[in-house]
């Protein structure tokens, strides 16, 4: 599973994204949503993981954006206020952590996710 993970503060970014490496998962990190547009771009990744307040384009922007090519994309989108209400109206693939959030939390929900993806890929 290639996760794509946004976060513009460098210190929860690097540690993050080495939290959520593991066996099957590739974490690719940047700061910025316009990044994170360009490297999906190039090549797209199985879940985006994103910060909703972001310099520039917000967290939630991206997703939209994301959403807007593929309404299937799995977007997590981590907030410091709660996003619930919102968030099932971007997509059925859309999910939220309310920050800051437990490491168990996060891992239970990629989880939720692969197992998704490998349910759906074709054979």
């Amino acid at each position: 599973m290639r996760i794509l993970y946004v976060e513009d503060n460098c210190e929860l970014r690097d540690t993050i994204g080495l939290l959520m490496e593991g066996e099957g998962r590739t974490v690719v990190t940047c700061a910025t949503a316009e990044e994170a547009l360009q490297r999906d771009a190039a090549q797209p990744h199985d879940v985006v993981v994103s910060d909703v307040s972001l310099p520039g384009m917000s967290g939630l922007d991206l997703c939209r954006h994301l959403l807007a090519s593929n309404p299937q994309r799995w977007v997590v989108l981590c907030s410091g206020y709660p996003l619930e209400h919102g968030v099932g109206t971007l997509g059925p693939h859309v999910r939220s952590l309310l920050k800051p959030f437990e490491l168990e939390e996060l891992e239970e929900l990629l989880d939720v996710i692969a197992s998704h993806l490998q349910s759906t890929s074709p054979a």
